[in-house]
């Protein structure tokens, strides 16, 4: 082996790196559930997000430095559906799906088994996906629309005296579900290398992002959940409807990549 070869190997204590991350995505989901069963929903929404961050910074790690394993993507799936599946649905039941009774729990229970689905359907099509797309909405992103929400309006909807807000809710939640197993395509930005030398005027753009979700982060970090839910559905609208009046939508196929294909979130 040449000294070069050496080199290019990664160090053994950065395989853990991105294990630990993903261990600390585990316990957020794990603190969200506690929180949520105290009557803290602000804070469990909290570490609902936090988890979402280390989720993403566990890929990108793994990437970035060739640390990529078959463990690390078996123990990543567990932890989404701990974090991004079991966290929001009890949070949300707590919060305000348990005035509707036995729908409330089905609806939770539903969301849960749809984000575990979709993990699921990852694992076994991992290799014939695009990798630009997601096809489905991501389970985090799902998960962080729930927890913006609760975020923005910490106080149940039962001692405000809003019930419109819980229905609202309840439908939401359902349709999330539904969006976790749909076709509906999603961009991943895993497409975007962050090693190439760009100019500094692209950090602008990230700055001012910054600087609005700083400036009052409850409502801005809920508009960016459900600006992105609306990228995927309205787009699918668009194309319906033209498929509806008969016109030809090239590359349809191709682009939505092969059946049941997805990205793991």
């Amino acid at each position: 082996m040449s000294r070069r070869d050496g080199l290019r190997r990664p160090r053994r204590g950065m395989h853990l790196l991105p294990s630990l991350l993903t261990v600390g995505n585990i316990y957020c989901g794990y603190v969200s559930i506690m929180r949520s069963m105290m009557g803290e929903y602000e804070t469990a929404a909290i570490f609902i997000l936090v988890a979402a961050l280390l989720d993403a910074l566990d890929g990108r790690v793994a990437r970035l430095t060739g640390t990529s394993s078959e463990f690390g993507l078996q123990l990543d799936s567990i932890a989404d559906v701990i974090s991004f599946g079991v966290a929001p649905a009890v949070m949300s039941f707590a919060w305000s799906l348990s005035s509707y009774g036995r729908l409330g729990w089905a609806v939770s229970f539903l969301f849960v088994i749809c984000g575990a689905m979709r993990l699921a359907r990852f694992n076994i099509q991992k290799a014939v996906h695009d990798r630009r797309f997601f096809v489905g909405l991501p389970i985090p992103a799902a998960a962080c629309i729930v927890g913006t929400i609760v975020f923005a309006h910490p106080d149940p909807p039962s001692e405000t005296g809003e019930p419109l807000l819980g229905g609202m809710l309840l439908l939401l939640v359902m349709l999330l579900s539904m969006l976790l197993v749909s076709r509906v395509r999603y961009r991943s930005f895993k497409d975007l290398d962050l090693r190439r030398r760009r100019s500094y005027k692209y950090l602008l753009l990230p700055a001012a992002a910054l600087a609005l979700v700083a400036l009052h982060p409850q409502i801005m970090l809920m508009l960016c959940g459900f600006a992105y839910l609306l990228s995927g559905v309205l787009p699918r609208v668009g194309f319906s409807r033209k498929g509806a009046s008969g016109e030809r939508v090239d590359g349809m196929a191709t682009a939505a990549g092969p059946p049941g294909g997805d990205d793991g979130r």
